[in-house]
């Protein structure tokens, strides 16, 4: 048994250490980028970077490890080329992974991911910018890796036909079958909330050194399992079609900046962007809903800014989060999200004002790792984040990490201590998440209560925060990261399913008002920038609502179909099943055609990322 153990161990700590020294040689090869790094970076890029080398060592381990177990039983030296065979291949596709990676890096800018899958249709176009002669080297280094990479693999199978039948086959059965299952431990990255992803090697501002500590084998490997061709997706229009109609919906620039009588904010204000996760208008009197949940945001709404028609553009906090914070329309079969190599090229709040000198942070009680949330952040221009690892194990007390009341201390603190410089901070609540577990009982609905504990929270954070100097010129938005299904017979599809909450409060807001124009989470961007007086050209969905010359509207998507909103009517299509859900007045085949071209120039738009 000691050596079927010896033999595991042999080959996960080889694979390993093989993918750890990649990433040095990576940085080597792409000297004119990581040249002038300093020595203490390459060492975080291999730290960081061990998380998905893990993992990956792992997976490749996983197959000889269930072989191993049946060798107890099985024996003969025809173990030794399954063995050898399994190996070779292995390591003749890791090193073509690695070595292409490696070239390609140069021309993309990003691992590599499922992208140049799309392109094997037309092979001499794939390689077009390679010139000849590199591509025989290449080819060269992918069989010489290959043979580095089995040589003491090749050399170790041998020993295979000498293992003799153990003493106690049970017990070697047993003790093997459990090493093997526990190689799902590092496969799945832990016993968090999240599962191993590529943003959790995620470490630094600058992207370069984020991308030389992925696995460029297990970045593959994520990608395919969610690879799509997005060019090819929702052709709904013709291509000319949809571009006439898209035009007066799109929104960046020119940017426009209110005129005094439509200024809300003090311009250079700094912001508190507060998430409230699952908050539906369903649950707020103020815009129709359930009564005495919300008392405090509604007191909050009363002496700030109500936004009565603002919807929420999807159903999940990470195609929320990249609504908010990026002015990016959420997908209704993917994440942006998902994809660091495209989500790190989209547009910010935070990177907008990080380019005007704000320090910028991002504060959730839960796993920041989850659904790359790391990766986004810190292409979004993110300084700091503060996550469940900074607090103490005792304050973890719900399945998603730390309940709110605590983490609104800490934004407090983190407030208290803020520096005399502009900054912007944004905060994912998470408490009124399923399984709604709070130390608070106001209403016998879980979900209800779940909410009535968040806004508690929020209301006492509020009365401290009007204490603080930085009360006065600080802008805070609350809004929530998507809605919930309540009451519990609404549709994903159903127009007031994704209503939701938004208001801005703090001493910087010039004056109480009500906003009642047509908006989804999209146009936030914009329409804050705009009262910043900061551009907002790049954004190219998120519309600056006090523009006379945007269309007001509302757009949101939900698995395989989307809705569209505005003052003369609304449609709501399946694309699956291609049929119109619900329409509101005569006008709903202009509604449903300008929703058709939304849905299509997204698509567009993700495709070029």
């Amino acid at each position: 048994m000691k050596r079927r153990i010896c033999f595991l161990v042999g080959v996960y700590c080889w694979f390993f250490i093989m993918f750890v020294l990649q990433k040095p040689l990576f940085m080597l090869f792409h000297w004119d980028i990581y040249g002038d790094t300093p020595l203490s970076e390459w060492f975080s890029v291999m730290w960081h970077g061990r998380l998905l080398d893990n993992s990956m060592a792992a997976y490749i381990t996983a197959l000889p490890a269930l072989l191993t177990v049946a060798t107890v039983w099985l024996r003969g030296k025809w173990w030794t080329p399954v063995f050898r065979t399994y190996f070779a291949l292995i390591a003749f596709v890791v090193s073509a992974i690695t070595l292409s990676d490696a070239v390609l890096y140069s021309y993309w800018g990003f691992r590599i991911d499922a992208t140049p899958l799309f392109y094997l249709a037309s092979p001499a176009d794939a390689v077009a910018s390679i010139p000849a002669w590199q591509t025989v080297v290449i080819l060269l280094l992918i069989v010489l890796y290959a043979a580095l990479l089995v040589w003491p693999l090749w050399r170790l199978s041998a020993l295979v036909a000498c293992w003799a039948k153990p003493r106690r086959p049970i017990l070697s059965f047993a003790v093997l079958l459990l090493l093997a299952a526990s190689l799902f431990i590092p496969i799945r990255g832990g016993f968090t909330v999240s599962t191993m992803n590529v943003g959790k090697v995620y470490f630094s501002d600058r992207m370069a050194l984020n991308h030389a500590a992925i696995n460029p084998v297990f970045s593959l490997m994520s990608s395919l399992a969610k690879s799509e061709d997005f060019s090819t997706q929702y052709r709904l229009l013709d291509p000319e079609e949809a571009d006439a109609i898209f035009e007066p919906l799109r929104g960046g620039g020119p940017s426009v900046f209110p005129s005094d009588s439509l200024q809300w904010v003090k311009p250079g204000a700094n912001v508190l962007l507060v998430v409230l996760e699952s908050f539906s208008g369903a649950a707020m009197e103020s815009l129709g809903g359930v009564p005495a949940v919300m008392p405090n945001l509604e007191k909050i709404a009363s002496e700030g800014i109500l936004f009565t028609r603002c919807y929420a553009n999807s159903f999940r906090t990470d195609r929320g989060l990249t609504s908010i914070l990026s002015g990016y329309p959420a997908q209704p079969t993917a994440s942006i999200m998902k994809y660091p190599s495209k989500s790190q090229s989209l547009p910010a709040i935070s990177k907008s004002l990080r380019s005007c000198g704000y320090d910028t942070q991002f504060l959730y009680g839960g796993d920041a790792d989850f659904t790359n949330m790391r990766s986004y952040f810190i292409s979004m221009g993110i300084d700091e984040i503060v996550c469940d690892k900074d607090f103490p194990l005792s304050q973890r007390l719900s399945k998603w990490g730390v309940p709110d009341g605590e983490t609104f201390d800490t934004l407090y603190g983190l407030l208290e201590e803020q520096a005399d410089e502009p900054f912007m901070k944004m905060f994912l609540t998470l408490s009124s998440h399923e399984p709604f577990d709070v130390p608070m009982n106001r209403f016998e609905d879980k979900y209800l209560n779940s909410v009535a504990y968040t806004d508690s929270c929020l209301g006492a954070f509020m009365g401290r925060l009007k204490q603080l100097p930085v009360w006065d010129n600080t802008l805070v938005v609350f809004v929530a990261d998507h809605s919930f299904r309540y009451p519990y017979n609404v549709e994903n599809h159903d127009i007031d399913y994704h209503r939701i909450p938004m208001v801005w409060a703090g001493g910087a807001v010039l004056r109480p008002g009500v906003v009642d124009e047509y908006m989804s989470q999209i146009d936030l961007a914009a329409t804050l920038l705009a009262q910043l007086h900061i551009p907002y050209d790049d954004f190219t969905f998120s519309k600056n609502i006090v523009d006379p010359a945007r269309e007001h509207f509302a757009y949101y998507t939900f698995p395989d179909g989307f809705g569209y909103v505005d003052r003369e009517g609304a449609a709501v299509y399946d694309c699956a099943s291609q049929s119109i859900l619900v329409t509101q007045n005569d006008s709903s085949a202009v509604r449903l055609n300008r929703g058709k071209a939304y849905l299509q120039k997204l698509y567009d738009d993700l495709s070029r990322r």
